[in-house]
């Protein structure tokens, strides 16, 4: 099943003042800081998988990036966590041992 915010813990793991934090990153950073054109609307944490909350560690960003950036750290979660599939490897020809 794919995790989503709905699904995924991480609200929970939020601070307690978590709105005020970012209230205050929007505030600092209006405009998005990946694109640099569209209004910052979404608080990202820039390092991913992370329950780093200080100011340094967000980034106001649009959600058009923040749901790219988002997809992109996923796919590379994914990759590095492949489990080996089911074929064998191929083995050497007995003759050429």
């Amino acid at each position: 099943m794919p995790s989503n915010w709905h699904t995924s813990t991480r609200k929970s793991r939020l601070p307690k003042d978590w709105e005020r934090r970012r209230k205050e990153v929007l505030q600092l950073q209006p405009i998005c800081m990946i694109c640099g054109v569209r209004e910052s609307t979404t608080v990202d944490h820039i390092i991913p998988m992370t329950d780093r909350h200080e100011p340094e560690d967000l980034q106001g960003v649009c959600e058009p990036c923040h749901r790219q950036k988002t997809a992109q750290e996923a796919a590379a979660f994914r990759a590095a966590a492949q489990k080996p599939g089911r074929k064998r490897p191929p083995e050497a020809h007995p003759g050429l041992r």
